[in-house]
C-alpha cells in the first residue's frame, strides 16, 4: 500500500506507476450474480454447458461491465490518500475491454497516475490509468482512465 500524504506529493507521482493490487479469481458465481443484478443473461456469460461446447477455451466469460465494476475492489490495496475527507467517482475518459476473462481466471489491477488537476475550493480531479491483467496472459482484460474527485 502506497500512502500519499498531500496533493503535492501525489502530483509528484504523475506519470509513474502507483502499484499493483492482489489477484482475484473471477468465479462463475460472481458472473451469475452480476447477470442477475443487471439482467444481462447472455449465454456467453451464464450458460456453462453451451460455453463448454461453443466458446473458445470452453468456458463462460465475465461481463465487461463486471470487470469495470471490480476496479474499486482491485484497487483498494494499491494506494491511499491521507488528506481528503471524501472522494467520489467522477467518470472515465476511456474504457476499453480488450481481452475476455474466462470464469475461473485470476485478475489484478496495475495503476498509474495520469494527472492531478486542481479544482475549486481545495478539490482535486485525479486521473488514473487502470490496467486489469489476467494471470498468465500478456494482453490485459481492460484498460480504463478513471477520474475521481477529492474533497478537503
Amino acid at each position: 500500500m502506497r500512502d500519499v500524504a498531500t496533493p503535492e506529493a501525489l502530483k509528484a507521482l504523475v506519470g509513474q506507476e502507483l502499484g499493483v493490487g492482489d489477484w482475484l479469481e473471477v468465479t462463475q458465481d460472481m458472473i451469475d450474480r452480476f447477470a442477475e443484478v443487471t439482467g444481462d443473461h447472455q449465454w456467453i456469460h451464464v450458460d456453462v454447458a453451451r460455453a463448454r461446447a461453443e466458446m473458445p477455451g470452453g468456458k463462460t466469460i465475465a461481463h465487461g461491465y463486471l470487470l469495470l465494476s471490480l476496479l474499486p475492489k482491485l484497487g483498494a490495496g494499491v494506494y491511499r490518500l491521507a488528506w481528503p475527507s471524501r472522494t467520489l467517482n467522477y467518470g472515465s475518459d476511456k474504457v476499453r475491454i480488450v481481452n475476455p476473462v474466462q470464469a475461473g481466471a485470476r485478475v489484478r489491477l496495475r495503476q498509474a497516475l495520469v494527472a492531478v488537476d486542481d479544482g475549486a475550493n481545495g478539490t482535486h480531479r485525479i486521473t488514473v490509468r487502470q490496467t486489469m491483467e489476467i494471470e498468465g496472459q500478456e494482453k490485459p482484460a481492460l484498460v480504463a482512465d478513471t477520474i475521481r474527485m477529492t474533497f478537503p
